[in-house]
């Protein structure tokens, strides 16, 4: 593939933001784009006529329905603009010939992210915040903690995990970690240890683990149990990480210190919509914004200019090299 070629990519699901970014970078690379808000569907499939490759956001779950749609009109590769593939069944797409390839980005934006939660968690800046706004200035009969005295316990040790831990090493907290497959890093203090353990021993828990059928509800009811008495727990990975119900029984108990959730379970349909003249139909995500020690925010951790770019920039040009590859065989 040369960059004289044109190539036709149809990007689906794109915010406007997203849409001036593609219409910027893409004459560079050779791509002639179709842009368009709406997330893919089998009734717009028609879109994509004439591209081997569409890049898609992560907002909507693609259907088996839409995956043959695409597969009929021609389209052999998807791009997820996201680090997680779990609103696309890969094994499904490929048995109709689509390969599904996910992007890399910088890790800061959400280890950043997650840093902010996690301190605002200890210092529960939430019913600070509220009663601040209501004129109330007194101190709150709850007083913060330092995280340097704190243990933390980092669930997924990826390159957002590490991002993480590498930002905790300025705090001078205890550090321990769970990933299924740990990476020794010389010169670092982080002890890797089985995850009851590290429930057992963490006052704060972040996740950083990739949504799959092994890690679904990797914190379930009795590994919620686990945890100390007055721990805190921050979710910047994916909302059914965790068993929300158990957890809010936990919160509402007072047996669990907070939560920082920027993600939850079922969130689609509800983030990233204006939803102030309609009803939330999630009972469990209205409870969760009623508790004064819950903090949600909406799946917003890896929006930055510099994460956006890298997100359009890198979906491109996986695109491009599939198309290259198919090319030379």
């Amino acid at each position: 593939m040369t960059h004289s070629e044109t190539t036709r990519i149809t990007m689906y699901g794109c915010g406007p933001d997203e849409a001036v970014l593609f219409r910027e970078l893409a004459p560079g690379l050779g791509v002639q784009p179709t842009i368009t808000d709406a997330p893919v569907s089998e009734t717009n499939t028609d879109l994509a006529s004439g591209s081997r490759c569409i890049s898609v956001g992560h907002k909507t779950p693609i259907t088996h329905a839409t995956l043959r749609a695409l597969s009929r009109a021609g389209v052999g590769y998807i791009s997820t603009r996201s680090i997680g593939c779990n609103h696309i069944d890969v094994e499904y797409a490929d048995s109709v010939g689509i390969f599904v390839e996910n992007v890399s980005y910088s890790p800061d934006s959400v280890a950043d992210y997650t840093l902010m939660l996690m301190l605002m968690a200890v210092r529960d800046a939430k019913a600070m915040v509220r009663r601040t706004d209501m004129h109330d200035y007194r101190l709150s009969d709850v007083r913060g903690k330092e995280l340097r005295d704190l243990t933390v316990g980092v669930i997924g040790t990826g390159r957002i995990g590490t991002a993480v831990m590498d930002r905790l090493q300025g705090f001078g907290c205890r550090i321990v970690a769970h990933d299924n497959r740990p990476v020794d890093r010389p010169g670092t203090s982080v002890e890797h240890v089985p995850l009851d353990e590290l429930l057992r021993w963490s006052d704060l828990v972040t996740l950083h683990a990739p949504l799959t059928a092994a890690t679904h509800h990797l914190l379930n009811r009795r590994r919620l149990a686990r945890l100390k008495n007055g721990a805190l727990i921050v979710n910047t990975g994916r909302g059914a990480l965790i068993d929300t119900e158990a957890l809010v029984q936990e919160l509402e108990s007072g047996r669990l210190g907070g939560a920082a959730l920027d993600v939850i379970e079922d969130e689609e349909g509800i983030f990233y919509a204006d939803c102030r003249d309609k009803p939330i139909e999630s009972k469990v995500l209205l409870r969760l914004q009623e508790l004064p020690n819950a903090l949600i925010s909406p799946h917003t951790a890896y929006y930055t200019d510099h994460a956006l770019r890298d997100t359009v920039e890198n979906s491109l040009t996986n695109c491009l090299t599939f198309e290259s590859r198919n090319q030379h065989g």
